[in-house]
């Protein structure tokens, strides 16, 4: 936690865009595979173990009740075909699954905030729109079950976001999966902060 603090603090604004999604990631490609680092492929490409993992951190800290409240939303293979997520205004929260160090806990669960998803040249944009740790980034299409995210993470009072690729503790990569009627989630798999998996429930405002 410390850490996370000390980096929310001092990290300077280098290698900054404006904080608009279109800007996070370079390049003109609808390929998120054109796009992607290196680290970043290897966390898409592990996420089932990672969750599998943080799943069984949390049942280990007794917290199987309280992950089995959240139902679709933290079961792995839950993902349903399209459609793809609509652009709009949704109300977001997070659940914080597994503990990425010591002194974590397995299982946190957030209040809900405000999100937008938009379109971006001809893709789709992502923003947490409050709170100190703010995602923002593009969607790309992937296949039938879901989009691949890759963006950054604006911390604190920051008014601009890091461009993907310049700072791998700020980069983030994910999918965006459909769970349930006008309900979707994006699963961040080895966040770089406190936890194992971020799993981030979307339902329209």
């Amino acid at each position: 936690m410390m850490r996370f603090l000390l980096l929310a603090a001092i990290l300077p604004l280098t290698a900054c865009v404006a904080m608009r999604p279109g800007g996070i990631v370079a390049g003109e490609s609808r390929d998120w595979r054109q796009a992607v680092t290196t680290d970043d492929r290897e966390r898409l490409r592990g996420w089932r173990n990672a969750w599998m993992e943080a799943l069984q951190q949390a049942q280990a800290g007794g917290y199987g009740p309280q992950v089995a409240q959240q139902g679709a939303l933290l079961q792995p293979d839950a993902a349903l075909p399209g459609p793809a997520i609509p652009n709009g205004t949704y109300r977001c929260r997070t659940v914080k699954l597994g503990a990425g160090s010591a002194g974590m806990l397995p299982f946190v669960a957030y209040p809900a905030f405000s999100c937008r998803v938009k379109a971006e040249r001809d893709l789709q944009g992502f923003a947490k729109l409050g709170g100190s740790q703010r995602h923002v980034g593009l969607i790309f299409p992937h296949d039938q079950l879901r989009g691949v995210f890759l963006g950054t993470l604006v911390l604190g009072d920051e008014a601009r976001a890091m461009q993907y690729g310049a700072d791998a503790e700020r980069d983030l990569a994910g999918h965006v999966e459909r769970i349930g009627p006008n309900r979707w989630r994006l699963v961040l798999p080895r966040p770089r902060f406190e936890s194992l998996v971020d799993v981030v429930e979307l339902a329209p405002a």
